[in-house]
């Protein structure tokens, strides 16, 4: 057969088909990944711009497929029933969304499991799903090019934690480097015989043997998997963090081992509850949590970032062309919802030239936030006006958007809070202003209050080109320089959002007429 037409060509593997037909396209039909991992099985439908796609469907089922292996050598007879039921009813799932053929990998547990291959022509054979077994360097290499795709340019150390095994890969100006896997996977950490002298031992082992064959690493440390996502968890539990959004939270080494001291002394249970983990998740916590502190006293790292991106996103990163990667990822995604659902898609670009000259010699990161606060901007149009300010604060804190830290997700909220609300005391939010500081707070009024009086010219294109703003820092004054064409547009609300945009700038307004 044509390798073009066959799903299961090897040219495709583990794809089963080319993702994007077309290099240059943005737009992404739907796309089904399923990830069967030593704990857990995954759905993952993704959906929307392909350079930021969005999660059309997103399903877990704890099912523990290598508990028991480092005893047995083989898969866990509970955990395979509940594989097998779970990849049937995704397949179902997948076949009722009209999916193009699902992308099925598995990890650790099927490739060392001595049963793993009949287990996987089983699955073959009831579902028609081809399953890829990768292997250790494989999961992450993907690990890390799923992290590239929510952080393009990044540097740094890539830690994938599954069941049975933890992977190393290292990236840099946008590419993987050195990788290496390792059986450091609370599953079998939690099997091993001798109890926790015996574990301590093997992981101090081990994480010397990865020092040595990874370097260096004093960069930044992008933690990928549930184990860690469970712990990030816990450290915002413990610290009262307001945003509970788990991509991009950020640790240190030091917060880090008072976290691990902290789950050594919780009780589990009351803790499972208060953090809303699983049992079956948090069962595991304690082993990783004593990986983790060897890894931050071997490594070192500048900072620690949780990833809620990994193999699934690096599935889609490895198809794609270089010019698509190289596009930023938020950026992207303002796009794709403009064009989704604002009003009048394509004025985000014509509003970030008209308020651009207030933010000249902004800094590049946040140029990149005022384009994007532009081209979000409308999207919330359709909410009741009483609440529409506090919708686009909560879409932009919360949204799964990629490259955005949570200080640019609350600055990002801000500025879309005041486009459509001149002050930002008495909401829900409150608690969240103080992750940016009172510079950050007072730009992004700034920014909200001049969206706010540009879109005041979005009814006339002409219009829009007939009107700019001037502003001169020295001087504190801020010129609206209208045309005669623009001039019926400045009518007495026009005029009253242009003199509150002057006062949070301590600016004199002027207006000139051409």
């Amino acid at each position: 057969m044509d390798s073009t037409l066959d799903p299961y060509h090897p040219e495709w593997a583990p794809f089963g088909r080319p993702l994007f037909d077309d290099a240059l396209a943005r737009g992404l039909s739907r796309v089904g990944v399923i990830d069967i991992g030593s704990n857990s099985v995954r759905l993952v439908v993704f959906d929307g711009a392909a350079r930021s796609p969005a999660y059309f469907y997103n399903e877990k089922i704890m099912c523990g497929l290598g508990a028991g292996m480092s005893e047995t050598g083989r898969l866990n007879p509970e955990g395979k029933k509940r594989a097998f039921g779970a990849i049937r009813r995704f397949q179902m799932l997948a076949d009722g969304m009209n999916l193009p053929p699902l992308t099925a990998v598995a990890t650790a547990a099927m490739r060392e499991a001595e049963d793993g291959p009949a287990f996987r022509e089983e699955v073959e054979a009831a579902t028609g799903l081809r399953i890829w077994v990768i292997d250790g360097e494989e999961e992450a290499r993907l690990s890390a090019q799923g992290v590239l795709l929510g952080w393009p340019g990044s540097y740094g150390l890539i830690c994938d934690v599954g069941g049975s095994s933890m992977e190393l890969a290292e990236i840099a100006d946008g590419r993987v480097g050195r990788r290496i896997s390792s059986d450091l996977g609370p599953l079998k950490l939690r099997d091993m015989a001798g109890g926790k002298k015996q574990r301590d031992a093997a992981i101090r082992e081990t994480m010397d043997e990865l020092s040595q064959f990874m370097g260096t690493q004093r960069d930044r440390l992008f933690l990928v998997g549930g184990s860690w996502r469970a712990i990030a968890r816990i450290d915002m539990h413990r610290q009262q963090y307001p945003l509970h959004v788990l991509h991009e939270y950020r640790m240190t080494a030091k917060t880090v081992q008072a976290t691990v001291k902290f789950i050594d002394k919780a009780d589990l249970e009351a803790l499972r509850s208060d953090c809303n983990l699983s049992s079956a998740r948090m069962a595991l916590v304690p082993y990783a949590a004593e990986v983790l502190r060897r890894l931050v006293q071997v490594f070192k790292p500048k900072d620690i970032a949780i990833s809620s991106y990994g193999i699934r996103e690096g599935l889609l990163y490895e198809q794609m062309p270089q010019q698509l990667r190289d596009r930023d990822p938020l950026i992207e995604a303002c796009r794709f919802a403009e064009a989704k659902d604002a009003r009048l898609p394509g004025f985000g670009k014509k509003l970030f030239k008209f308020v651009l000259p207030i933010f000249r010699n902004a800094p590049e990161a946040r140029l990149r936030l005022v384009k994007a606060a532009c081209l979000l901007h409308d999207v919330s149009w359709r909410a009741h006006p009483d609440y529409r300010a506090e919708t686009c604060f909560d879409n932009a804190t919360r949204a799964n958007l990629g490259g955005l830290s949570h200080r640019e997700r609350v600055f990002l909220g801000l500025a879309l809070l005041h486009r459509y609300r001149n002050k930002r005391e008495g909401t829900r939010f409150e608690e969240l202003y103080e992750l940016i500081d009172d510079k950050g707070k007072q730009e992004a009024e700034i920014l909200g209050k001049a969206m706010r009086f540009g879109a005041m010219l979005w009814m006339s294109d002409t219009a829009q080109d007939g009107a700019s703003l001037e502003w001169q820092p020295k001087k504190k004054v801020l010129r609206l320089v209208l045309t005669k064409q623009a001039q019926p547009l400045f009518g007495e609300v026009a005029e009253a959002r242009f003199a509150s945009l002057a006062r949070s700038m301590g600016a004199q307004s002027d207006i000139r007429l051409r």
